[in-house]
């Protein structure tokens, strides 16, 4: 059914935000059980967090979670023009509700920070020097090394003529795609935070501004267009690569 896979994405990029956005707070909030345990258990988290939200939706949608997949499966005919709007909405209300989660689940550790910069890395990324077109390059590169291996690792006998199609992570295996996040959270995450997904950035960084984060401060916003746009750039450079490899 059609709005089995819009509520699919939302459940499943809710889960994904939940684990994800859920080992930043537990890494960089204060009094946490796991307060100050670094960049190799927030990478491990978010790998583990893809996987839980792909594992959870992937038979009805795909498991895309992300505007970028949406976009360049869409690109290269492995989804439905007609469905690119939902999936995406779909996405980004899950974000803002697994932000949500996460604010409530560590609401008294919110409270006990002072650092309101930590607090903001909890919903969102930011670049770790300052260069918005540095951070851009960064964030359309990560995302171009995610979506062109899932394309490479896509069965091709799932793109049949004549017939309508969704694939995405379900398609593929979903342990190589949470082991590529983990790989790309290592090895090219630390400039930006690795947003690499349009919604995971977005719809938290909407939450940070709306909720009641004590000691909060500004969200963000002159950055904010740079992990939407450069992701978007980098899925679509991948789906053109793509059509351009033998089958």
């Amino acid at each position: 059914m059609l709005g089995t896979g819009y509520l699919a994405e939302f459940v499943g990029t809710a889960l994904l935000i939940l684990f994800g956005n859920g080992v930043v707070a537990n890494v960089v909030l204060t009094r946490t059980k796991g307060n100050g345990s670094g960049w190799i258990v927030i990478t491990l988290g978010w790998g583990l967090a893809v996987f839980i939200g792909a594992f959870c939706s992937a038979k009805y949608s795909g498991a895309h979670l992300n505007p970028a997949v949406t976009v360049a499966m869409a690109m290269t005919g492995k989804l439905a023009i007609g469905k690119v709007a939902g999936y995406i909405c779909a996405q980004m209300l899950g974000a803002i509700v697994g932000a949500k989660l996460v604010f409530l689940f560590y609401r008294e550790h919110f409270k006990a920070t002072d650092d309101a910069d930590a607090k903001l890395a909890c919903f969102c990324t930011g670049p770790a020097i300052p260069n918005n077109a540095q951070a851009f390059f960064c964030e359309a590169l990560g995302t171009f090394c995610l979506i062109l291996p899932i394309f490479l690792m896509v069965d091709p006998t799932l793109e049949v003529p004549g017939r309508e199609v969704t694939v995405g992570l379900g398609t593929i295996g979903l342990v190589p795609v949470g082991l590529l996040v983990v790989a790309i959270g290592l090895s090219l995450g630390g400039t930006t935070g690795y947003a690499i997904n349009p919604a995971r950035d977005l719809g938290p960084r909407i939450a940070h501004a709306l909720l009641p984060v004590p000691g909060k401060r500004d969200s963000d916003w002159s950055y904010a267009w740079v992990p939407v746009v450069a992701p978007l750039v980098g899925a679509a450079l991948a789906a053109l690569v793509q059509t351009m490899l033998p089958r």
